[in-house]
């Protein structure tokens, strides 16, 4: 496991965007693994920013997200659809059909998952995968007790996480209470992880992924057997 500490979040997400765009440049056919949130959005504008002034070119990138809510359509404001169409989708010149991302709106979204985890498969996995850690050290939306040997799942979410969540929402009454998620199994099958650590909020955790135990009750710290594994951590969080 590699670790890079900085000290601003534009240091981490510059960094970050600058692993992404050689990744894609020196293999045009790249398979990236996306995440939401806060912390990489950064990321998302740099990449924006690069494709703008240096044309980096996403033709032949395929990607897929960690994970969405359950309940929520691909329109609705708060789905990591429209997340993912406005940080970064619709701003550079990726196909809409190279882009993947669960169903919320899915009739059955067991369906949904078995699916999704064949179409990850049909894509020869996953070269790049961007990671956050929660507060619990959860990983997409695997929560503690989440098995190792996961593939993409439906999951309940904990109070903490939709607490967590509640910053993008009107109230937590809003938060959906169960999630599509990408398998830990899934994500440590990952060519490479870039995973993304902001804010003091997460020194706890940060610290368990360096120090505690491998324990299915802390996800994160799976990605300690994980043979290719970049950790970039600031201690300003984003500001919105």
């Amino acid at each position: 496991m590699k670790i890079i500490e900085l000290e601003t979040y534009e240091e981490m997400s510059q960094l970050a965007a600058q692993i992404i765009i050689q990744k894609v440049r020196e293999h045009p056919t790249t398979v990236l693994g996306l995440a939401t949130g806060s912390t990489p959005s950064g990321l998302y504008e740099k990449l924006v920013q690069d494709h703008v002034h240096n044309m980096t070119s996403y033709k032949e990138v395929n990607t897929f997200n960690l994970d969405e809510y359950i309940g929520l359509a691909e329109t609705h404001e708060q789905s990591y659809h429209t997340y993912m169409d406005k940080n970064l989708f619709s701003k550079i010149n990726l196909r809409k059909e190279q882009t993947h991302i669960p169903k919320g709106d899915a009739v059955d979204h067991l369906i949904e998952a078995q699916k999704y985890e064949e179409r990850i498969q049909q894509a020869g996995g996953i070269d790049l995968q961007v990671l956050g850690i929660g507060k619990n050290g959860h990983i997409g939306f695997n929560e503690p007790g989440t098995s190792f040997s996961s593939r993409t799942h439906v999951v309940d979410l904990t109070p903490s996480t939709r607490q967590a969540n509640q910053l993008f929402f009107n109230s937590l009454d809003e938060v959906p209470k169960k999630a599509i998620s990408m398998g830990i199994a899934t994500i440590m099958e990952s060519k490479e992880i870039l995973l993304l650590i902001s804010g003091t909020s997460k020194n706890d955790a940060y610290k368990r992924l360096l120090h505690g135990a491998i324990d299915e009750q802390f996800p994160a710290s799976i990605l300690k057997r994980h043979p290719k594994v970049t950790v970039i951590r600031c201690q300003s969080p984003k500001q919105f």
